[in-house]
């Protein structure tokens, strides 16, 4: 299992145990995160997971392929630099303690 932290744009953030291959859209939606909407559960065709992925371990993350980028153009929310769906984030080990932080809108 793999700790990650998400942040809602209150400031709530909560502590999940991610096992490792799954999508952090997966955890959120399956421990119930307000904020993640993944109307294509995951599937890579809506943008409904956007997160912000704390900056300094942004690097540690795969790149995002075409599908991602050109989704990313599509969020609701301002798109940051450390902007990336949670569908396309694997939890992996090198990965424990990540923070993520949802925006504040979705759709």
């Amino acid at each position: 299992m793999v700790q990650i932290v998400i942040v809602q744009p209150s400031g709530a953030s909560f502590e999940l145990e991610v096992p490792e291959g799954w999508s952090l859209m997966q955890a959120a939606v399956k421990n119930g995160i307000d904020g993640i909407v993944a109307e294509c559960g995951g599937s890579c065709v809506c943008a409904t997971c956007h997160v912000y992925v704390q900056p300094e371990r942004l690097a540690e993350l795969p790149p995002p392929g075409d599908d991602e980028l050109e989704l990313l153009d599509e969020v609701k929310a301002e798109r940051r630099p450390s902007s990336r769906l949670s569908c396309q984030i694997k939890s992996a080990a090198e990965l424990d303690g990540l923070i993520v932080t949802i925006p504040e809108r979705q759709t």
